[in-house]
Formats: C-alpha cells, structure tokens, sequence
C-alpha cells in the first residue's frame, strides 16, 4: 500500500525565549497549519506520533489536545536529533501496513539557549546513551573544553581534511551556501548571507569549526499529514498529494565503532545505509533526486553525507560544494530552506520541517526558493546514539 503527504505545516524556527509560547502553542501552530492544508479536520486523524526530546512524558499528549480532544492513540517518540522522521517513519508504517487511513505526524521542541551537552544524566557521563560515541572520540583526539556535539563532529572534520585533504574553506562553503539559501526562508532562524571568508573569521567554537557552521539551538515545530491511496481518492487530494516513495531507518553497527573513527562515530556509516536502502525501496538512485535536506548539523556532516548518499566518492565532497554542484543552478540544490545551520535546530520539528520543505518544492510552491522543475526530493535526518532516516518523496 502506498502513502502519501498530504498536508504540512511549520512555524517559523526562533531562538529560544525570544518568544513568549508554549511547547503546545508550537505544535497546535504547525498542527493547524499541515491540517488545513490538507484541507481535513483533525476527528478524521486516526494516530498521532510526537516527537520531542527535552519536553516531559506524555508532552506529546499534551501538545495534541490542543487540536482536539477525540482519544486517537498518540504516541510519544523521542531519538535524538532524527525524532522528526522517526515519527514521520512511524505515520507511514501505520499508513503502508493498512492499520490507518490518516495519520498527523508532529514534532516539537521548546529548547534552552547554548550549546548541548554530551548527553549524560546529572553529570554521570558513563550513563549517557552516547558515551560509547565520545570514548571513540577520546581515544583519538583526547577531550577538550569545548561543546561536546561541536567537539565530536569538529574532530570528524579534522579526520577528513588529514585523509583526504579537505580545506577549511570547503567546510566553510557549506555554511555560506545554507546561510544565503536561507534568505528567501521566511520560516529560517537566521536570514542573512555570508561569504566564505565571514564564515571562517567567525568565533571558533571547535576547530575547523566556526559558529557560523553550526546549528543553533531552537524553539519551533513541524507537522505532516500522512495518507493512504483511497484517503487521497476518497477526498480528491490528488493535487496535493507527494508520495512516500521510499523510506528507511538504521542504527549503529559493529562498522559505527570499529574503526575508532569519528567519521564513523558521528553516523556515517548509518547514512550509507538508510540511504541505499531508501532507494532500492523507492527503485530510484542519487541520480533521479532533485532536491535534498540533509542533517547539516555541522558543515562537516553535510560533507559526509553527500559521501554517504553517493553523490560524490570518498574524500571528493569538499570538491563537490565548492564546484557549486550543491546549489541553485548546479546538479542538486542541497538545503534550499537554509538547513539546520541557518534554519534553526529544535530537535524534534527538524526531521517534519525538512519534509515541509520538500512537499512544498515538489508542489512548486517554495516561493523564491523554488528548485526548477523539482519531481524527486530526498531528506536525511541523522541523530547520535543513533538513528539516520532516509526518505525519498516523489510528486
């Protein structure tokens, strides 16, 4: 059975405390917004799965009553920075496994302002589901008084420009490209344009890496609508309606640890694999895709995952952002919403807000961030600890 977006919404991505909102105000915002644009009411919503990671339990619930009070299943999901698309994952398991017919899938976060922290619970670092990740870090590069997310991808980039020479301006390219796509984002945390040169003369939060290559903290939300094939017929959604045309999630391997590589610890190897499993479910390749979001957390992930996605070879994606090959004009444009760098980061809307962003090119109505002639979107939403999705989306 085939699925289908139907509806999205989001709201804009603020940093945190600058408005004065609510987890649930977000949510019943981008809830609303991805209802009516699937023009349905939410009593023909059948399952719900939230997505959150700072909120409280059953903050999912909480959230969704704001958009009524009918007594659906929701479901509460919570894996890191791929939470998102773990509950657009789910919403079309429940959807392609005949259980539903309608299924909203939302995301949210109410952030602090700051860099996070490593992931352990009241300062008890061997009880953090991310420890194994930082002791392959520790063993190579030591620990340093710097964010700890900031730290293991600054060291993966480190790897990656003494492997295969990649320059601290490939990595700042990155920045710059997201940083001038956001400026035609009315939903982006940041809207303002960078050269390469601002990127690398920005604060150095853990070097390679300047502030200007990573995602901030934030506070916003993202829904979608998630249909079956006779829901779209029933209710002649058919102009609206983007297929999912291939999805997958991994975790970590024996291959994430193995080489002692933070390359391999950050996710690389769980982006190769959700990526070739997306595509033999969608019987596509990299070269039918169009348009892509990708989990540009820190440039240097946006590097490995065009490596890991096979639009490049190993080691040729610093190349392959400075030839121009990632943006307007070139071979795919890769974040046209700013990405998680300039759009915002709140962990839980991120997944939902890049398949927003995606519908939304492949309907032709991104606006001035429009990609010409866009049928085949891909998105890519990674967390530490671990889980990549992968899901290709066809209109």
């Amino acid at each position: 059975m085939k699925s289908y977006v139907v509806g999205v919404g989001m709201t804009k991505f603020e940093k945190p405390e600058s408005r004065d909102w609510q987890y649930w105000d977000m949510a019943k915002e981008a809830g609303s917004a991805a209802l009516a644009d699937a023009g349905v009411d939410y009593d023909v919503v059948e399952q719900v799965p939230v997505g959150y990671c700072f909120q409280a339990s059953t903050a999912g619930q909480r959230a969704v009553y704001e958009l009524g009070l009918t007594g659906v299943p929701v479901y509460n999901v919570n894996n890191n920075c791929a939470t998102g698309a773990s509950a657009l994952m789910l919403a079309r398991q429940f959807v392609e496994g005949g259980v539903s017919d309608c299924v909203l899938a939302l995301g949210f976060e109410k952030m602090k302002r700051g860099a996070l922290g490593g992931g352990s619970d009241g300062g008890d670092f061997a009880t953090s589901p991310v420890a194994r990740h930082y002791g392959i870090m520790a063993a190579r590069h030591g620990f340093e008084m710097t964010p700890p997310t900031a730290q293991i991808f600054g060291n993966a980039a480190r790897e990656h420009m003494e492997r295969y020479g990649t320059t601290a301006a490939q990595l700042a390219a990155v920045g710059a490209k997201n940083h001038r796509h956001s400026v035609n984002n009315p939903n982006a945390q940041f809207q303002d344009a960078y050269a390469v040169e601002e990127v690398l003369a920005a604060k150095t939060i853990h070097r390679p890496l300047t502030k200007l290559q990573c995602s901030p903290t934030s506070d916003g939300a993202a829904a979608a609508v998630v249909v079956s094939e006779r829901f779209v017929e029933r209710h002649g959604l058919g102009d609206r309606a983007v297929e999912i045309a291939g999805q997958a999630m991994t975790t970590d391997t024996d291959e994430s640890f193995a080489s002692g590589s933070c390359i391999d610890a950050v996710g690389a190897p769980m982006s190769r694999s959700a990526g070739r499993q997306a595509f033999e479910r969608a019987g596509l390749g990299i070269e039918d895709v169009d348009v892509i979001e990708l989990h540009d957390c820190f440039s240097i992930n946006e590097l490995l995952t065009y490596e890991a996605l096979g639009m490049c070879r190993a080691g040729e994606s610093g190349k392959l952002v400075e030839s121009g090959a990632t943006t307007y004009g070139g071979r795919w444009v890769v974040n046209p919403s700013g990405g998680l760098i300039s759009k915002g980061h709140p962990l839980g809307a991120t997944g939902l807000a890049q398949a927003a962003e995606l519908v939304w090119q492949l309907r032709g109505a991104a606006g001035a961030r429009q990609v010409p002639g866009a049928r085949v979107g891909l998105a890519h939403n990674i967390g530490l600890g671990g889980a990549a999705v992968v899901t290709v989306l066809r209109r």
